[in-house]
């Protein structure tokens, strides 16, 4: 293999958090249409209890 140089790489986070937030957007649309708001809340509540849960885990290195 040749010998190249390491170059610094670009910072691709805000661009995975943007496509992130519209990927959940679009699902919690189309099961908002497919079954309605009830389902659209339930979902909401266990992803914020489910996000909170990790926030609290310990890190395990």
């Amino acid at each position: 293999m040749s010998e190249r140089p390491v170059r610094r790489v670009e910072d691709y986070t805000g661009t995975c958090l943007v496509l992130r937030a519209l990927n959940l957007f679009w699902m919690l649309v189309a099961l908002m249409l497919t079954l309605g708001w009830p389902a659209v809340l339930v979902t909401a509540v266990a992803l914020d209890a489910g996000l909170r849960r990790l926030r609290r885990a310990p890190v395990r290195d």
